[in-house]
């Protein structure tokens, strides 16, 4: 019985080259998967993969397809935002049985789905990441999880028996204190972030700590392509985490196998989509 995998972009397009490159990945390495593209993957509007609507109305197409098993985000950059209380208010029973993996600014998305008890999210590569150094890996990566065949390499290492969590720290600081932000009580928290100077990690990790004081603790990802400021910040991401951890009373537990990379491990959100596969 093969597994049908939808690909919709809720923020900007995906190339059509890299989409017809994990394709043929798929269909000479996973013969048992149907992998559909939205033709809304492909639009341009500016920054986004078509307007608001165009992308609110695929995704909903997609996660309400009774015949589809899982969604899976063609790209992330911004948008998810601008679309997520539609998202959630236009989903149907069907929607619940899925999977659905992305991470970056997707991550709202899954946040809010989290939230709401719909499917199972997961924070793991996206589409476009057949454009990495190492990409074919990453789309294995992503397809094995997809179709239940997982190998414990493929989860991120540390998960433990407590439910977890992970996103882009930006996409993060966006959501907590919203509607879209589900309880991370008890949970591991995992952030990751990419492009950002240090004083703005600093920043959103005074942001998010303060709102997440009753998390187990939190993981700190990589913090990857940090911009050179105009002066040193004095102090790197692993001492800034370290720091806000301690002002809010928030556990360090230490590093995280997950970033804006090829390496970016899959963390199921809770605990349900980790024991379906490994």
């Amino acid at each position: 019985m093969s597994t049908r995998i939808a690909i919709c972009c809720p923020g900007k397009p995906l190339r059509r080259a890299r989409a017809d490159k994990v394709a043929a990945l798929a269909a000479e390495e996973f013969p048992e998967v149907a992998l559909e593209f939205h033709e809304q993957c492909f639009v341009e509007d500016g920054h986004f993969a078509g307007d608001d609507a165009t992308r609110l109305a695929a995704f909903l197409e997609c996660a309400n397809d009774p015949d589809i098993d899982a969604i899976w985000f063609g790209m992330g950059g911004y948008g998810s935002n601008r679309i997520a209380r539609a998202a959630i208010g236009g989903l149907k029973a069907a929607a619940g049985g899925k999977d659905y993996l992305g991470y970056s600014d997707t991550g709202t998305l899954l946040g809010a789905l989290y939230r709401e008890g719909i499917g199972r999210p997961a924070h793991g590569p996206l589409v476009g990441d057949i454009r990495r150094e190492g990409g074919d890996e990453v789309i294995r990566r992503a397809m094995r999880y997809l179709t239940g065949a997982s190998t414990p390499d493929d989860l991120e290492p540390n998960l433990d028996d407590r439910p977890a969590a992970a996103f882009n720290l930006m996409t993060l600081a966006m959501l907590v204190g919203t509607e879209f932000m589900p309880d991370l009580t008890d949970h591991v928290l995992l952030v990751e972030e990419v492009g950002e100077h240090l004083y703005a990690v600093d920043r959103l990790m005074f942001h998010v700590t303060e709102h997440v004081r009753g998390i187990a603790g939190l993981r700190l990802g990589r913090v990857s392509a940090v911009p050179e400021n105009d002066r040193p910040f004095g102090t790197d991401e692993i001492a800034i985490a370290r720091d806000w951890c301690a002002r809010t009373g928030v556990p360090y537990l230490g590093r995280a196998d997950i970033g804006h990379d090829a390496a970016n491990k899959i963390v199921p959100f809770g605990l349900a989509g980790r024991d379906l596969r490994a």
